[in-house]
């Protein structure tokens, strides 16, 4: 491997990484603060990506990628909030939440899909590159959409990191996170909060799906495989803090593309299980997790 292709092959797997961490960051605010795993995550990717290509793309209104992006932002807001009232809220209080909760969230993302194929078709679609064009460093081009579609998804998840860290709503949200019951005799409004952390991990799974849609083609399906990154990504890093899935994100963005380059596409997925097993056999509360004692 030569230095050119060794840096082109890092900066890949910083590209992957950057998705990578917005989709599991998206994933790990509900996981933390709900404790359910929410299937539609996928569905929520994809729609972002439609919702921006109907409203910012030349071939749709053409309204330009700012205007895409704000109305995926909050288009997806809303979405997330509408879906934790209707498919978690109603069952919040069973005592077999978690499972209602793979059932009723599969459900909404098998109706999200097929809304989506309805409204947009099956053809696949692209979205405009946020920035035409590339940039060399030495013997490396690299990609000036890739490039500002890094720096854009550290500065998004920065902004998020100080919004849950810095401001009212967002401690609020961490202690929920932590004590449900301790939380509401504080007077905190616990449902509100929820709904807020499903519309924050829509959001992030939409500009997640926008990125996505502006590097590859997109189609109503394409779905399973960024919720199944997000998954390996939060399985492997934890949630105990809020960089663990970030940090996480990038380790398996550069194992993915060193397995590409070495073993090919089709064994990469076999990796990074493969990995995957073996961290939580070691850690099993994840590579940037904390250990907790039993008593």
């Amino acid at each position: 491997m030569t230095s050119e292709t060794f840096l082109a092959v890092c900066l890949g797997g910083v590209v992957l990484g950057a998705l990578y961490a917005l989709m599991a960051t998206g994933l790990a605010v509900v996981w933390t603060t709900l404790g359910i795993f929410n299937f539609a995550h996928g569905a929520f990717i994809v729609l972002g990506a439609y919702v921006a290509w109907q409203v910012g793309n030349a071939n749709a209104d053409g309204a330009g990628f700012l205007a895409g992006a704000g109305a995926c932002v909050v288009c997806l807001f809303l979405v997330g909030v509408l879906f934790h009232w209707l498919l978690v809220k109603p069952f919040e209080r069973k005592p077999n939440v978690v499972l209602l909760s793979v059932v009723t969230t599969l459900a909404g993302a098998s109706i999200l899909e097929g809304l989506t194929n309805l409204v947009w078709g099956p053809r696949s679609k692209q979205l405009d590159p946020i920035a035409a064009g590339d940039a060399q460093w030495g013997g490396l081009v690299m990609s000036r959409n890739e490039l500002l579609m890094i720096a854009l998804s550290v500065a998004i998840l920065a902004a998020v990191g100080a919004f849950l860290r810095y401001s009212s709503v967002g401690r609020s949200m961490r202690a929920v996170a932590q004590n449900r019951e301790a939380a509401q005799l504080l007077g905190l409004d616990v449902a509100r909060l929820y709904a807020l952390a499903f519309g924050l991990s829509a959001s992030l799974a939409g500009i997640a799906g926008l990125f996505i849609g502006s590097i590859r083609f997109m189609t109503p399906t394409m779905g399973a495989e960024p919720l199944m990154k997000a998954l390996i990504v939060v399985i492997f890093g934890g949630v105990a803090r809020f960089t663990s899935p970030i940090y996480a994100a990038f380790v398996v963005g550069a194992v993915e593309a060193f397995s590409s380059y070495y073993v090919g596409l089709y064994w990469t997925p076999a990796v990074l299980f493969a990995l995957m097993i073996v961290v939580l056999m070691i850690k099993p509360e994840g590579l940037f997790g904390k250990h907790e004692r039993s008593v």
